[in-house]
Formats: C-alpha cells, sequence, structure tokens
C-alpha cells in the first residue's frame, strides 16, 4: 500500500534532483526573456532602422529548443508533464498503483530513448553551422540529451520512492 507520505526533502538526492530542476526552470526563464528581447530587436530592427536583422529567426529556433526541453525535464520531476492524474487518481487502488507504475516507466523509457538519441543527433550534426549564428548545430540536439539525462534520472528517484510506498505525486 502507498503512504501518503512525500519524500524526505533533507534527502540528498531529493535536494540535488530537486536543484537540477529549479536550475533548468531558471536557464529555460534566462533563455524566455532573451527570446523576447531579440523579438524587440527585431521589431525595432525592421520597423526603425529599416534593418532586419538575420540572425533572430535562428537564435529563435534555437532558443525555442532549449526552453522546450529544460522545461519538459523539470515537467518530468515535478510531475506536470502531460499526463491524465486526475482519471488515474479517481480510480481505486488496484487499479491506479499499477498505473503509477506503468506511467513511470513509460516516461523512463522515453527518456532514456530520448537521451540516446539526443546525443546521437547531436555527434552526427555538430560539424554543420546553423546559419547566421555560426555555431554547430549540434547545439540544437543537446537539450534533447540533457532533457533525456534528467528526465530518466527523475522517473529513477519516483519509482524509488514508489518502491519504498511513498507518494511522490506531490513535492
Amino acid at each position: 500500500m502507498i503512504s501518503d507520505t512525500s519524500p524526505d526533502q533533507r534527502d540528498p538526492i531529493f535536494r540535488f534532483l530537486d536543484l537540477t530542476a529549479r536550475i533548468c526552470i531558471t536557464i529555460a526563464g534566462i533563455q524566455l526573456v532573451t527570446l523576447i528581447l531579440i523579438f524587440g530587436w527585431l521589431v525595432f530592427g525592421r520597423y526603425i532602422l529599416n534593418d532586419t536583422p538575420t540572425w533572430v529567426e535562428q537564435a529563435a529556433l534555437l532558443l525555442v529548443v532549449w526552453i522546450t526541453f529544460l522545461g519538459g525535464a523539470a515537467g518530468v520531476w515535478n510531475k506536470a508533464h502531460l499526463s491524465i492524474n486526475f482519471v488515474r487518481e479517481m480510480l481505486p487502488p488496484i487499479f491506479r498503483i499499477p498505473l503509477r507504475w506503468l506511467a513511470l516507466i513509460g516516461v523512463l523509457i522515453f527518456a532514456v530513448y530520448l537521451a540516446w538519441y539526443g546525443f546521437e543527433l547531436a555527434e552526427k550534426t555538430w560539424r554543420r553551422r546553423i546559419p547566421m549564428l555560426a555555431i554547430a548545430e549540434g547545439w540544437r540536439a543537446v537539450p534533447m540529451a540533457i532533457c533525456g539525462v534528467l528526465s530518466a534520472s527523475y522517473s529513477l528517484y519516483h519509482l524509488a520512492m514508489l518502491l519504498r510506498g511513498q507518494d511522490t505525486t506531490e513535492h
């Protein structure tokens, strides 16, 4: 039976994983502000200076990838990722508990594939350059790999807590 106790927040593993999720959110937040600022520069350059900065589109695409994957990893830690928890939580425990396991294992499998293929894609595209930015195309795939590693780590922690009988639905 699963107890309603949440994980011990003094646990060093919990604190480390929570810190990594907070770092992801902080970096994604800074990148989001940067995205807004560069679009402001685009509008200013286009309509005031009559000289459209051509690098903004490529920078924006790169930032969106980073924001998405870092936010997604933090979402796995906070259990705010795409799922329909309210349906599962309304079911009797005989169904609810196996569905929690199934959801966490599914996220873990997806995260491992994401990490593996993210690293592979970064490696294969590292020699190409992003037009207008002159940086490696692999930088678009790096956040996939990071998200995969972090999401797998978070899922393993949630699985370990579930195995110990601790509910990690809420932090």
